[in-house]
């Protein structure tokens, strides 16, 4: 558990030291200026977290927070390629750090030793720099190229600690993602969706002792214990049960043991999925298979979860948590306007986006601290009160890492007198279901 004083020591060696040196590394600084490295990038790490929108002239009254006066113009004409390089290197030192809250109060999620989630995003770049981080498609015309970014991240629900975002080309499969071959401790439960799925890497997670939830990709063929192939859109009709559970070996050559879950979903659901699979087919010049089509039926899952551990209904609860690093992501574009900048010069985007980042895994790491214990926290009214904090956070800064300290401690006792969610009746929230999660109920 990374305690306040933690937190300001990692704010301050990161915000400081670290980003001093990268702009020597950078030549971002190459002579003696009262804009350093460090306070530059404080700037737009205290500005932006203040004010997703920040103007020019914002951002020189954040500096002057910090002890600097610079004008707006001066401001703009920081933001080179170097300073980009610099900034990003901030990111990269950011990331490495290990932030974790006590285990949240909800024992599901405590018969694991850590709940993780992967999952990425893409935030698109201005064209120009195709070369630099190239997106995953061209335009209408030969020769059009996108540019994206597609951060990575690993999200453990359990502690709250956040891995990355580890920032990749837009056009990488999330196969090559830093999370996917990273070691897990036994006991550990691994979510990712679809992108990841990878029998290699699922049976290496089980010689960790660790297990795995993951949807069944298209057209893995799955077997019976006795080695006989299945026709899932044959057999799963016949089962009978709201929810089919069975071991199953998975893969032609792996032979993985597994469970598989399957759920009937209704038929409004089955006829979209239907029509997503025609329309895709359409756009790829193919042809959709009628296995595939009466698959459409069902919900697939499959794990290596013991039933004495989860349930086949406990399975498709805890599936669903799988979504709240979609909720991070949202917040991080909704809220803190990742995706979105009031320029289109590709330095001065990039620098606004990593430095976003890094105010990002900075709001994170004082929710983690005040908030992951709470099972009914609020991350989007965390968000919302820490910017209320952003300059205050600046100035203490400024004084030292002590009164850095006091000045968390105060954020701190704010976001955890308020920032909860509401029950809901009709549509329980996740933490509701976790929470109230026995069988009788779910059936």
């Amino acid at each position: 558990m990374t305690s306040i004083p933690q937190i300001a020591k990692a704010l301050r060696t990161v915000l400081t030291t670290t980003a001093n040196r990268a702009a020597r590394a950078t030549r971002c600084v190459q002579r003696r200026s009262k804009l350093s490295g460090a306070k530059f990038v404080q700037t737009l790490v205290f500005g932006w977290l203040a004010n997703p929108d920040a103007t020019y002239e914002e951002l020189a009254q954040t500096a002057a927070t910090l002890g600097v006066r610079i004008s707006p113009q001066g401001l703009e004409q920081r933001f080179t390629a170097a300073a980009a390089q610099c900034v990003e290197r901030v990111l990269q030192a950011a990331v490495q750090q290990v932030i974790t809250a006590a285990p949240v109060a909800i024992p599901l999620l405590q018969r694991f030793s850590a709940v993780y989630v992967d999952d990425s995003t893409q935030v698109q770049l201005p064209a120009v720099l195709a070369d630099l981080w190239a997106g995953s498609g061209g335009g209408a015309r030969a020769g059009d190229q996108t540019a994206a970014l597609k951060l990575q991240v690993r999200l453990d629900l359990k502690r709250g600690a956040l891995s990355g975002p580890f920032v990749q080309a837009g056009r990488a499969s999330d196969r090559t993602s830093p999370t996917q071959h990273a070691p897990v401790p036994a006991g550990s439960l691994r979510l990712a969706d679809l992108g990841y799925f990878a029998l290699a890497v699922l049976q290496r997670l089980a010689q960790q002792q660790a297990y795995w939830l993951t949807r069944l990709m298209a057209g893995t063929q799955v077997y019976d214990e006795q080695g006989q192939a299945l026709d899932l859109a044959a057999c799963l009709p016949t089962q009978g049960t709201a929810v089919v559970d069975r071991p199953v070996r998975l893969g032609v050559h792996h032979r993985l043991p597994a469970r598989l879950i399957a759920v009937r979903v209704p038929q409004e659901v089955a006829n979209q999925r239907r029509r997503e699979l025609h329309a895709d087919a359409r756009r790829r010049g193919q042809a959709v298979s009628q296995t595939r089509l009466r698959l459409a039926d069902w919900t697939l899952f499959c794990t290596n979860v013991p039933p004495t551990l989860l349930s086949g209904p406990e399975v498709l609860v805890v599936a669903r948590v799988r979504w709240q690093i979609e909720l991070v992501f949202k917040l991080w574009k909704s809220s803190g306007h990742l995706a979105h900048s009031r320029s289109d010069k590709p330095c001065r985007v990039l620098c606004e986006v990593y430095a976003k980042l890094v105010g990002l895994l900075i709001q994170h790491w004082v929710m983690v601290t005040s908030l992951w214990r709470y099972p009914d926290r609020s991350a989007w009214k965390a968000a919302q009160t820490l910017r209320k904090h952003a300059l205050h956070l600046a100035s203490a800064f400024v004084q030292g890492v002590y009164a850095l300290g006091e000045a968390l401690k105060v954020v701190q006792r704010t976001l955890a007198a308020g920032c909860r969610l509401n029950k809901r009746k009709k549509v329980p929230s996740t933490f509701q279901l976790l929470l109230a999660l026995t069988e009788e109920k779910l059936a």
